[in-house]
């Protein structure tokens, strides 16, 4: 059912990345430095490496690469350890995600990828408005903005029907933030919202709205335990649907972030972990999963700060 509610969506994506294009041109200055007049002379204490990665498990993290900076992700999924020997516990089934990020200026970045399943297409911009500091100003969080658009390119079940391509699309919008307490602890909030523009019946959601929560432990300088957790607000998705939970490790060996996790997750793009996770923990509905970020630094610019 193709509702009204698309033209929302879009509109909402379509601003947000003009905005962020028109972000991009202006000095490389945080929110707070535009509009408090920061004087020049001063250089603001900000927090670095509040999480390791772009992400933290499944969702986005506040982080965006540094300026100039490729990011290579590779994200896979393996089956649901409740499958069972015939399956090797899930071994034997793969999900896979290929994924490049490019930063631009420390605060912004753009991000193409696609998904083995449905044969997913995304591509979404990570705009960070504010930045944790201390000294000059004191800025208690970091803040960012995510948007993304999603298209299915899987061939049409009726391909003598009269097909839109607007029917592939989906989008979502969230708002990340996040506090680095110390060089242990990082916790963030992520209310988001998600548009399908074709949903299977009239009584399924074409919006849906959830909040997620995150957290990074570091218990030494290369290595970090990661939790995740996003609550469906109440509506016939959350009725249909279990709410995504996560846990795993990050590990940085030199220029690669390696993180493993367990999660009850197998799709890897945000409408897909949000709000179409069928497994159950308690079901053994468990599935390993692992990114590897593999970062190629396009300027001589040291980015050693983490």
């Amino acid at each position: 059912m193709l509702l009204n509610s698309e033209k929302m969506g879009k509109n909402f994506f379509t601003t947000t990345f003009l905005l962020a294009i028109l972000w991009s041109f202006l000095p490389a200055q945080d929110l707070d430095e535009l509009l408090g007049g920061i004087d020049k002379d001063n250089t603001p204490n900000y927090a670095y490496g509040t999480f390791k990665g772009t992400t933290i498990i499944n969702g986005q993290s506040v982080e965006v690469p540094g300026n100039k900076d490729l990011h290579f992700l590779i994200s896979h999924r393996f089956g649901a350890v409740n499958s069972g020997i015939y399956n090797f516990f899930g071994l034997d089934q793969a999900t896979t995600r290929l994924g490049l990020e490019y930063g631009i200026k420390d605060i912004l970045s753009v991000s193409v990828g696609r998904s083995t399943y449905e044969k997913t297409y995304d591509a979404g911009i990570k705009l960070k408005v504010l930045r944790q500091q201390t000294g000059i100003r004191n800025i208690p969080l970091t803040m960012s903005v995510y948007c993304a658009g999603f298209a299915e390119s899987t061939k049409w079940e009726d391909p003598e029907r009269d097909n839109l391509f607007s029917s592939r699309l989906s989008f979502s919008t969230q708002l990340l933030i996040a506090r680095k307490f110390n060089k242990h602890l990082s916790l963030q909030i992520s209310p988001s919202y998600i548009h399908i523009n074709l949903v299977p019946t009239a009584a399924d959601q074409n919006n849906i709205y959830s909040v997620g929560f995150g957290g990074r432990y570091k218990l030494t300088p290369k290595f970090s335990i990661n939790s995740e957790y996003y609550y469906l607000l109440p509506g016939e998705t959350a009725n249909d649907y279990a709410n995504s939970l996560s846990f795993g490790v990050d590990i940085e060996t030199g220029g690669h972030v390696f993180q493993l996790h367990f999660t009850n997750s197998q799709l890897m793009y945000t409408p897909g972990f949000i709000a179409r996770t069928e497994g159950k923990w308690e079901e053994g509905d468990i599935f390993i999963g692992f990114n590897i970020f593999r970062v190629f630094s396009l300027s001589r610019k040291d980015k050693s700060k983490h």
